[in-house]
């Protein structure tokens, strides 16, 4: 997760006010006018070309929060009523998009459409090495100023200016979502938008918050989640570890505001994480054992679409014991077979993961349940506290931190954890996937058990956290400490 910006203060303003008038039973008859209140006649338009630019925004950005993207418009003029009908009617037969993620087209129009420019700081020097060694000749010098400058129309940006000018005249302008990207799954396409492959994205989220215009978004589940309770339907929510640094409150209240707004029971996924902690330990001991060099987490549901999509020669170094979430799913499932199960968390790779569990009905991200929190006014302080029926130990507790997998497992083993040694991969960043590809390939680590974690400093830092990255530290920290029962 970045620092606190614009973009996520908008992001949950947007959903907070559709989900208030979904909860008064009006979206479908004022949606429409949404736009317009949000970007009243005469206010200010920063960032837009007018203020009808930024009310076609509002209104684009509203499609992925009612589950639905920019692919399903087939009419400018449909208005945004038509779009809500269709999420209401989506969330009664249970079809949800292919797609875990998308692209605004109207808010990514805004970004850089080239990598190099040259500066006013170009000397017009004798050397002229940019235009030498340009491999396209798109560099010339211009006749009036004497200063060099590049035809963006032929220029392929490969940098050699950029790296062959004594002045370090010639900038690099990053593309923001292309440059968080670690594994090159977004790119522009013919029309200069950004374009998301998702048989390359591993879902890490890094350019959803890396986006300055916010064009980037998750496909929500929200609306589908809000009306299976209208409707009166049993809804589990199964809640991530990382929740104890989300808000400024006690868990029992947090848990008790889910339960107000009516999920009918709440399970901590530091439940199903025990058991993730006592079949990995053991299946580490195993491969120890079975002469294997080293073994890796397999709780990262980002990590595994790396390992599956980009680095599968890594497969079979990985953990084949289930994560929390899938082990928390059956305990929800065998308590009540009717109930739909929703996992909560701070993670955009948790939608895939979901996608291939059957146990696992819908995901809702910690961002957009504080704006649920935010919509329905709730008061933490007034909020009947829910306590969990099971307690879990702290160190199931503490898989939401880097470190914490590992220490689990090695608590669990107890004396046998001496034979384990540990090696974190905190952020899944370009240099650690090539170090993991390294260790792919040639069979050998520094440790023999690897915990890897797509986000710097475990899932509290994750892509939709409802916090900013200190203060979900500091208040997990806190929490972490009540939690006295361990192994």
């Amino acid at each position: 997760m970045a620092l606190k910006n614009n973009i996520m203060i908008v992001r949950h303003k947007l959903l907070t006010e559709l989900v208030k008038l979904w909860k008064n039973g009006t979206l479908i008859e004022k949606i429409d006018r949404l736009p317009i209140e949000l970007s009243p006649r005469n206010s200010g338009h920063p960032g837009r070309c007018c203020i009808h630019k930024e009310r076609a925004v509002w209104k684009y950005k509203s499609l992925p929060l009612l589950g639905l993207d920019m692919t399903n418009e087939s009419d400018e003029l449909t208005p945004l009523s038509e779009y809500a009908r269709m999420a209401m009617d989506r969330s009664k037969n249970g079809v949800i998009k292919d797609n875990i993620m998308c692209v605004i087209d109207e808010a990514c129009s805004s970004c850089v459409q080239i990598n190099y420019e040259i500066t006013n700081l170009c000397r017009g020097c004798v050397a002229r090495s940019c235009i030498h060694n340009c491999p396209k000749g798109c560099i010339s010098l211009d006749e009036e100023s004497g200063k060099a400058r590049i035809d963006h129309n032929t220029c392929i940006s490969c940098g050699i200016c950029h790296k062959s000018c004594p002045y370090h005249a010639i900038v690099y302008i990053p593309v923001p979502c292309e440059e968080a990207c670690p594994v090159g799954a977004i790119t522009k396409d013919e029309r200069g938008i950004e374009y998301i492959n998702e048989e390359k994205c591993i879902y890490c989220g890094k350019c959803m918050n890396a986006c300055p215009f916010g064009a980037i978004f998750e496909i929500s589940q929200a609306f589908d989640v809000l009306e299976a309770i209208r409707r009166g339907e049993k809804v589990t929510a199964i809640v991530a570890p990382s929740i104890l640094g989300q808000f400024d409150t006690t868990i029992e209240q947090v848990y008790g505001a889910l339960r107000k707004i009516g999920f009918t029971d709440v399970i901590e996924v530091a439940q199903g994480a025990m058991m993730t902690v006592e079949h990995e330990g053991h299946e580490l001991l195993e491969r120890i054992e079975g002469g294997a060099p080293f073994m890796t987490t397999s709780c990262c549901p980002s990590y595994i679409e790396l390992v599956r999509k980009h680095l599968p020669a890594l497969q079979k170094y990985v953990s084949e014991t289930g994560s929390p979430m899938y082990y928390t799913a059956r305990i929800a499932k065998e308590k009540d077979p009717e109930a739909k199960v929703v996992f909560m968390g701070p993670c955009v790779a948790k939608r895939k993961e979901a996608r291939r569990d059957d146990a696992v009905d819908y995901v809702m991200t910690f961002e957009e349940v504080a704006s649920i929190f935010d919509a329905y006014e709730i008061d933490f302080a007034k909020e009947q506290p829910y306590a969990m029926e099971h307690t879990s130990v702290r160190e199931a507790h503490g898989f939401a931190a880097t470190g914490g997998v590992a220490g689990a497992v090695k608590s669990y083993l107890k004396f046998d954890a001496d034979r384990v040694n540990e090696l974190q991969v905190s952020d899944l960043h370009k240099k650690n996937i090539s170090l993991l590809g390294i260790y792919a390939k040639t069979g050998k680590a520094p440790a023999n058990f690897i915990e890897v974690m797509a986000c710097e400093g475990g899932c509290i830092t994750g892509p939709s956290s409802g916090t900013t990255v200190s203060d979900g530290k500091r208040r997990f920290a806190k929490e972490l400490t009540k939690q006295k029962k361990t192994y």
